[in-house]
């Protein structure tokens, strides 16, 4: 492969000359506070009945090879995984001060492993109880456990609004903080933020709001112009340069994105016209949808991340497929939650946008070509990936593109957020 080809691939040449040990397959799951900014992940690791002690290897060399801080950028984050499997002796994680564990209620009754938790937490360990809809009142075992952990996350999809609002409470007034899990709808998140929640979790996060008309703003509809004429014109690098040459602020993050460490380029590309002859016009018409999205500072980062991973998977996913098509998968995965950036149904922007059928068919779920790539990658987000209904090779296949996916998301996103310097 070429030095031009591997460039244009999107993957760092660094990257793609070391030999990469097989990544663990894992999925991370934000939790945002209600400024709707990350306040945690939860690391949810695939499972196969039997492989626990494989389990347990992976996760404690992802964690002492520095993969797992990667993933999570340094943020506070918890594993989701039997708490039984760690070994007695381990202190990974007590050196390790922004990781910590998902505890299900049945330890309670497990007298050494409450004597572990126990020091484990006299120790720094950070303890989330995952409560489901337990009742937390009556049960001496249940309140020795309340005594350790600093975290309880409820199930908002088994809990009526008043028992959710009375639980939440009675918590926060204890000085644990609370976590709502299954928040699955928009109306569900806004009654949680009527409470003294720390964080929010759950599907909300990717689907639309519900509009009785959409509107857009006079910035979006700007944004939507130009992805339109980017799709309509086929500009050529002179061509493409023009479309963005009054934009100061894109055209400043598109060439910070393009120059920043993780490309390595061999020279510092000084125009969107020279980046567009280096990596290609149909790359770079991708990577200035991708700069106008991540410009949207009223939408939450991770819905941006997640955009941007869905984007990198799906033209992953689309290797051995005609380039077009190739190059299609990456504006399928972008696009495919547009309706959600731009708070408006996802015919409404088709109808200005035009894209080609391909695209526009994945995007409505009409089928054609590229509807497979996107189909799997809403599987993997919702683990329903197994070995049921996929081939071990299949799963860690999805595995390694998730993790390059979220290598190059954060990336491009931190490029993105760079602000001008003036």
């Amino acid at each position: 492969m070429s030095k031009l080809k591997a460039f244009a691939t999107s993957t760092p040449p660094a990257a793609a000359a070391q030999p990469m040990p097989i990544p663990m397959p894992v999925l991370r799951v934000p939790m945002l506070n209600r400024e709707r900014q990350l306040f945690a992940y939860e690391i949810v690791f695939h499972r196969e009945p039997g492989d626990e002690q494989t389990l347990l290897q992976s996760v404690l060399s992802t964690i002492t090879d520095g993969a797992l801080t990667r993933l999570v950028r340094g943020n506070r984050a918890f594993l989701n995984l039997p708490v039984e499997l760690l070994p007695e002796d381990s202190d990974v994680l007590l050196h390790q001060p922004r990781l910590g564990i998902v505890l299900q209620t049945h330890v309670a009754t497990d007298a050494p492993l409450m004597k572990r938790l126990q020091q484990m937490a006299e120790r720094g360990c950070q303890l989330m109880l995952d409560a489901a809809d337990l009742d937390l009142d009556g049960s001496l075992a249940i309140e020795s456990l309340l005594h350790l952990v600093q975290f309880v996350r409820l199930d908002t999809s088994l809990l009526t609004p008043e028992v959710l609002q009375q639980r939440t409470e009675q918590l926060h007034a204890r000085g644990i903080w609370v976590i709502a899990g299954q928040v699955n709808d928009h109306a569900t998140c806004q009654r949680c933020m009527e409470l003294p929640l720390q964080a929010i979790q759950g599907r909300y996060l990717l689907i639309p709001q519900p509009m009785a008309v959409p509107v857009l703003t006079a910035n979006r509809l700007s944004m939507l112009r130009l992805m339109r004429t980017l799709q309509e014109t086929n500009p050529g690098p002179v061509e493409l340069g023009n479309i963005i040459r009054d934009d100061a602020v894109l055209s400043y993050k598109l060439l910070s994105c393009v120059n920043s460490a993780y490309f390595a380029l061999p020279r510092q590309l000084n125009s969107v016209q020279q980046a567009a002859i280096f990596f290609g016009v149909t790359r770079m018409r991708n990577w200035i949808d991708t700069m106008a999205l991540c410009s949207m500072d009223d939408r939450p980062p991770e819905l941006l991340r997640a955009a941007l991973i869905r984007a990198q998977m799906c033209e992953k996913l689309a290797i051995g497929m005609p380039n077009t098509q190739k190059e299609m998968a990456f504006t399928v995965g972008l696009f495919s939650l547009l309706d959600t950036l731009m708070c408006a149904p996802m015919e409404f922007l088709l109808a200005h946008l035009r894209l080609v059928p391909e695209i526009s068919d994945a995007l409505t779920g009409r089928g054609g070509p590229l509807a497979p790539l996107l189909e799997q990658i809403l599987a993997w987000e919702a683990g329903k990936l197994t070995s049921l209904n996929a081939q071990p090779q299949r799963i860690q296949r999805m595995a390694t593109i998730y993790l390059e996916a979220t290598q190059w998301a954060d990336q491009v996103y931190a490029s993105a957020d760079t602000k001008p310097e003036g």
